[in-house]
């Protein structure tokens, strides 16, 4: 499940994507990516939905002046690249939970190294394709190196793009001398091709070099620096997944025992999220971001309209089959509204709201207008249908706490 959110860092709003999963999650990520690169590259988006599958949600997101995020590039330095992951933490601690595991992929590699020792709630680090200090990104646009020190400035063509470079960004990269990698005190995993031409393999090893344990290394053999080949990501998320598993918390498992039948609802975060367990399925509930949830989960009356829809479907389902009608596929769509009620009579003095779900039924198959309006009549007779249409009573008895 992604999500897109925003967030400011220095007065500019930043684009994000939340890769999410609707099962539990164990712990949040965040991924800082290339240099002039995007949030939407292509290794960036498939580590992140690989690591989802393993329960780690992924915040990757434009760095300021990039992608769909607000701000001049060219005004931006490695200093501000550092202040956007802070800012992208704040974020996640604030909304959802801070991360505990820390992804740079090249430059992004050295700006997680640079701030991790700002994020005590990270227990872990990993570096893809990075290189031993910031500067060395430098070497991009060595060629125009004495116009920028002329001039102030200069366009300089990184990845068939062109971006304009101030001596500022160079002056800044200069105040990050001493990375102090050495100080990091959290598990450090490096990753690297040998076969890189961007970043060459040697700046790995000054990493390694100079990280205490525990720390780890990963040769990323064929692949190329921005991990073009779908093979070489997924591999590089199913590595990260099995090294962090050991210093990451444990994934909880919240499913309870439940009697058939019966559905339990417990809170998960105190807010909107809410832990569902049935007798043979665990799932989550919530709201939207923009109520104040975490859109973990299905809201309410979603849940209400996907009991509705798919009692619905079964039933059709069911019934064609018994009559041997061509029914190929079913699908129903449901929405829920508050309306009113147009037909209301004695109503003039105080108007009436009625509560109205519309579910449109799509048909597929070589089906007659008799077989059609049958099955149409058929959809009214399922079980939820009918509970929905009774005399229905709720009633609410308090447990005593135990």
């Amino acid at each position: 499940m992604r999500i897109k959110v925003q967030f400011e860092s220095n007065g500019h709003t930043l684009a994000g994507m939340l890769e999410t999963s609707e099962a539990e999650i164990r712990c949040y990520a965040l991924f800082a990516h290339c240099f002039t690169c995007g949030k939407d590259i292509a290794a960036a988006s498939r580590i992140a939905r690989a690591l989802t599958q393993k329960g780690i949600a992924v915040l990757r997101f434009d760095f300021t002046g990039l992608g769909n995020s607000d701000g001049d590039f060219a005004n931006t330095h490695f200093s501000s690249n550092i202040q956007d992951l802070l800012a992208a933490t704040d974020f996640l601690r604030q909304s959802y939970q801070a991360p505990a595991l820390l992804i740079g992929h090249s430059l992004g590699g050295a700006a997680v190294l640079a701030m991790a020792k700002q994020v005590p709630e990270a227990r872990c680090v990993v570096t893809i394709g990075a290189p031993h200090h910031a500067k060395h990104v430098v070497h991009n646009f060595a060629a125009s190196l004495d116009d920028i020190q002329k001039n102030g400035e200069a366009e300089v063509c990184l990845g068939n793009r062109k971006f304009l470079i101030k001596k500022q960004f160079l002056d800044d990269i200069d105040s990050h001398i001493d990375n102090d990698i050495g100080k990091l005190k959290k598990a450090l995993l490096v990753m690297h091709s040998p076969l890189d031409e961007i970043v060459p393999i040697s700046e790995a090893e000054k990493i390694y070099r100079d990280a205490k344990h525990p720390k780890s290394f990963v040769s990323l053999d064929s692949a190329d620096h921005l991990l073009t080949e779908k093979q070489d990501s997924e591999y590089v998320a199913e590595t990260i997944a099995g090294w962090a598993s050991r210093y990451l918390p444990a994934l909880e498992h919240h499913q309870r025992q439940v009697k058939q039948g019966h559905v339990l609802v417990e809170e998960k975060n105190h807010v909107f999220s809410q832990h569902v367990s049935s007798d043979s399925h665990y799932w989550l509930a919530d709201e939207p971001i923009a109520v104040g949830g975490s859109n973990t989960g299905p809201d309410p009356y979603e849940h209400l309209l996907a009991g509705l829809g798919a009692c619905t479907s079964m039933t059709i389902r069911m019934y064609a089959s018994r009559k041997k009608i061509p029914l190929a596929h079913i699908k129903v769509e449901l929405s829920h509204s508050r309306n009113y009620h147009r037909d209301c009579e004695g109503c003039d003095e105080v108007p009436q709201a009625i509560e109205v779900i519309e579910r449109k039924l799509i048909l597929v198959g070589d089906l007659s207008d008799e077989q059609r309006q049958r099955l149409l009549e058929i959809a009214d007779k399922c079980p939820v249908h009918k509970t929905l249409h009774s005399h229905l009573r709720v009633e609410t008895v308090l447990v005593p706490q135990v």
